[in-house]
């Protein structure tokens, strides 16, 4: 029996066979059918959309944006620290961001989400909101921006577990192999330029690496549902009632010192780190994966490292060619081996 498409315009294809061909199970010469069975039947058929490889593509461009504007978090926090407090900076940071999407949300007319969304929201501010700008201030205080990078160089590997413990995605060995290698990399060189010990600032990078991979997953996860652009919004939207009164006290407590640098910090964590970078961040991670975008963060710690000498003057390590040629090797394997 022959079914047409009528719906999509699709060609007929013969049921239980190939498109088109005889039917050599039921003895039947081509294009016969059984007696009594009408001749061609038009039936509704759902034909799912093939995505072509653009959506890979441009799910990898946008992870990749994203990490390009993380990059320049850290060199923008420490001009941010030269005018401002931790508790200030981190605060005013997420007001500023807040401000940008509840005037979007707002402009346009965006619902509330529903209430099963709440608690990934709750997630992704706990961790990127406001856990991981704050415990990486803190940590700036004594690290230099070079050593906090390496350091959260680990934050793919960290977010590929949490992925794969969330949404039950089980990525390749691999996968797995060139992920763990990379972090290998990246300790070895954080032992290496911190003298075989680690300082006190580690342990708010390493908390950092925990409240930050959650919230990236669960982003990642929502974003599924829902625009990445608003998924940060909302998120932005929830921690408002703890960053407004941290401000107010944070403000009146800690030294302001305003200048060109300390603001162009401020409005580049606000905007483009803590509200830009997340949205192209979380659509890129909707379309190629959690797992798999995280691992194009093995790239940050070495950006972080070129900013670092072009932004702040600080001394580029003879390591860190050796291990940004290793680094993105691990990265391409990530990017082209199957889940």
């Amino acid at each position: 029996m022959n079914v047409e498409n009528s719906a999509t315009g699709g060609k007929a294809i013969a049921v239980g066979g190939s498109p088109e061909a005889p039917d050599h199970a039921s003895g039947l010469a081509p294009g016969r059918v059984p007696v009594g069975v009408p001749a061609r039947v038009r039936v509704r058929v759902p034909v799912p959309v093939r995505v072509r490889g653009g959506t890979a593509r441009s799910g990898t461009l946008l992870a990749a944006l994203g990490v390009v504007a993380f990059s320049l978090t850290f060199p923008a926090t420490a001009w941010g620290l030269e005018g401002f407090g931790p508790w200030t900076l981190v605060s005013v940071r997420s007001i500023l961001a807040a401000l940008v999407a509840g005037g979007a949300l707002l402009a346009l007319r965006i619902p509330v989400p529903d209430r099963r969304h709440w608690g990934g929201l709750a997630v992704v501010g706990i961790g990127v909101v406001l856990g991981f700008p704050m415990l990486t201030t803190l940590a700036l205080q004594t690290s230099t921006t070079s050593h906090a990078a390496v350091v959260v160089g680990l934050l793919p590997l960290t977010t590929a577990v949490f992925a794969a413990v969330r949404t039950g995605h089980r990525p390749s060995r691999a996968f797995w192999a060139a992920a763990l290698v990379g972090a290998a990399v990246v300790i070895a060189f954080t032992v290496q330029q911190s003298g075989g010990a680690l300082s006190g600032g580690d342990l708010y990078l390493f908390g950092a690496l925990l409240v930050c991979a959650a919230g990236y997953t669960e982003g990642g996860r929502l974003a599924r549902e829902m625009p990445g652009w608003q998924v940060i919004g909302w998120a932005l939207i929830l921690c408002l009632p703890v960053a407004v009164p941290t401000a107010a006290v944070a403000l009146a407590v800690e030294p302001l010192h305003l200048t060109g640098t300390a603001v162009a910090g401020l409005l580049w964590v606000a905007v483009g780190s803590q509200f830009l970078g997340l949205v192209v961040w979380y659509r890129g991670m909707a379309e190629i994966g959690v797992a798999r975008a995280s691992q194009l963060q093995l790239a940050q710690p070495l950006l972080t490292l070129v900013w670092s000498v072009l932004l702040l003057g600080e001394v580029l390590p003879v390591a860190a060619p050796v291990a940004a040629v290793a680094v993105l090797v691990c990265i391409a394997v990530t990017q082209r081996v199957r889940s």
